[in-house]
């Protein structure tokens, strides 16, 4: 881009020289000599490309002056487009910033006719419709003061009509109702006022934007359309978002000026003591506006929920045999086709079972030999098992119920994750923190200092629960931040949503927590009052919202003893 009042040719100056340019391309996104425009023109590979001078580019758009068709990170051009990040992207940030992402797609798949799409359409029609809204309103308020004078002219007619009738004793009467009334006047229309000159100036925005909008149609490229309407579209919203919220305050209530002269004037030399009363009365505004998309940003931009409006619904509880509600259940896992792994730790019982998406039992899947704390969805099948004090890992095959592999360590093992790439297992070796990834495709490990009793994998971090807290590091162990709450005690379980919510189980407070992406947000979701009593390794399946939490119920003294009971219940949500 342009740093000066002088454009050079890019070309120009990679070979060292600075020559004028006289062309922008908006393929290429560089500006041209006139000599190497020539160049441009007769290649096979560019001569197709558009062009236009540099004097019609830095009459664009800011928002197209702005964009690079180059990737920001590696400077290579645009290619891919990942739907999870809703972004495009560059060969390499594939290997890099998206290696984890899935479903990828070609750019030009997506940016295929998005000129003539019915996105671009609802865009241009919403921005019609807003700033028809914006003339809509400022002619109502425009009627309302005028009708606002003549209700003030009224008022005055009947108060002077009156005082012509009565002596002078009520001169001062007479001047306080109409200071009074001037007053309430001046406050109604001072804030119509001010109202009027904020919907000039948001009809004012939208122009401008309808003219961006113009030149974007009619010189960007897909791509460069794509992210300036993106841009457009986020204005355009609040704008809308701007007329809803006047919409459900009193800004349009119509406030009307009545003069109500006192009944007792007749005997004003005896009783009155004023002159009458000046009131605004309010009735429901009567202006009609067009009714704006909710979702109007949902198909350029994605929408994160607030953390307030994690909202849990109680799906169902996995139906648990009798023979096995008395166990202890230390993780719950919903594998990729919804049914539910549960990992029971019983001293005398351990192994994994498996239940149908309808929360129906229906076997083991593997009887365990070690102690084990934690399990994590691999890929192709598998999951993988900490065997604690034998530090090792064991893969597991659930549709063929056998351990397929192991994995040696040099501590011991506690917690486990993956991303279907990378294995991260949590543990200490004497009492010194330690965590392995190890790489799935070529088994190749590599040792961090750091250590949590639940783990969790997410765009790249690793996160850990560590006590009462909860840390974010990089995939090279450095910390990013850390969430501490006394409320908390020790943490059972760690589960993130699409969106990097990070969720905490804890039998401290009998309910599950959830922190915002940066960690410095919470909300309680969950509590006792939902029928959660020490909960544990919980789980949520990105693709569905659906999330699973173990926990226990008491049940009444038995007859024969006077000991307390509790069996083991899980719970499926829908976040």
């Amino acid at each position: 881009m342009a740093t000066s009042n002088k454009d050079f040719c890019h070309l120009c100056c990679d070979d060292g020289t600075s020559t004028e340019a006289v062309t922008w391309c908006t393929e290429c996104d560089v500006f041209l000599c006139a000599d190497c425009g020539k160049h441009h023109k007769k290649s096979r590979l560019s001569r197709d490309h558009k062009t236009m001078s540099t004097e019609d580019y830095h009459k664009l758009p800011k928002l197209m002056q702005e964009f690079s068709v180059n990737c920001h990170y590696h400077r290579k051009k645009f290619e891919i487009y990942c739907p999870f990040h809703d972004c495009p992207c560059c060969i390499q940030c594939i290997t890099d910033k998206h290696k984890k992402c899935q479903e990828m797609k070609p750019l030009s798949d997506i940016l295929k006719q998005f000129k003539s799409s019915a996105s671009v359409h609802h865009l241009e029609k919403e921005m019609d419709n807003v700033k028809e809204n914006f003339k809509t309103m400022i002619k109502y308020l425009i009627d309302r003061l005028s009708i606002s004078n003549d209700q003030k002219i009224k008022g005055l007619y009947e108060i002077q009509s009156v005082r012509s009738q009565i002596d002078a004793f009520l001169n001062k009467l007479e001047q306080n109702i109409i200071d009074d009334l001037e007053f309430q006047h001046s406050k109604l229309t001072s804030k119509t006022n001010i109202l009027l000159i904020q919907l000039h100036q948001q009809t004012e925005k939208i122009s401008q934007l309808q003219n961006q909008f113009s030149k974007i149609t009619q010189y960007a490229t897909e791509l460069q359309m794509y992210v300036s309407l993106r841009e457009i579209e986020k204005t355009t919203s609040k704008a809308a978002q701007y007329i809803d919220d006047l919409k459900n305050g009193d800004n349009f209530d119509e406030k009307c000026l009545e003069v109500t002269i006192s009944s007792e004037l007749q005997s004003i030399l005896k009783d009155v003591k004023s002159f009458g009363d000046i009131k605004t009365k309010s009735r429901p505004y009567t202006i009609q506006v067009k009714a704006g998309r909710k979702d109007q940003a949902q198909f350029l931009v994605p929408i994160i929920p607030a953390i307030e409006q994690i909202k849990p619904a109680m799906q169902r509880p996995l139906t648990i045999p009798v023979n096995m509600k008395y166990e202890y259940m230390f993780a719950c896992r919903i594998l990729p086709d919804n049914t539910y792994l549960v990992l029971n730790g019983d001293y005398y019982y351990k192994y994994l079972a498996l239940f149908s998406n309808d929360g129906i039992f229906l076997r083991v899947v593997v009887n365990l030999d070690s102690s084990s704390l934690d399990v994590c969805f691999v890929r192709n099948k598998t999951v993988a098992v900490t065997l604690g004090i034998d530090n090792q890992i064991a893969v597991v095959n659930v549709e063929r119920n056998k351990i397929v592999k192991k994995f040696n360590l040099s501590h011991n093992c506690d917690a486990v994750a993956s991303d279907g790439q990378m294995l991260v297992i949590s543990g200490k070796a004497n009492h010194i923190k330690k965590s392995t990834l190890v790489n799935l495709n070529d088994e190749t490990h590599k040792v961090l200092g750091i250590a949590a009793g639940r783990i969790a994998l997410f765009n790249g971090n690793i996160y850990g629960t560590v006590y009462k807290e909860v840390h974010c590091y990089k995939i090279t162990g450095e910390l990013l931040w850390k969430f501490m709450h006394n409320k908390v005690g020790y943490s059972d379980g760690l589960a993130l949503d699409k969106n990097g919510f990070v969720y905490i189980a804890s039998s401290a407070m009998n309910g599950v927590m959830v922190v915002s992406p940066d960690g410095k947000i919470y909300e309680t979701i969950l509590s006792a009052a939902d029928g959660i009593q020490s909960p544990g390794a919980m789980d949520i399946n990105r693709e569905t919202g659906i999330m699973i939490v173990p926990s226990r119920i008491s049940i009444e003294n038995d007859s024969n003893d006077n000991v307390d009971k509790s069996y083991q219940i899980v719970f499926v949500y829908k976040i």
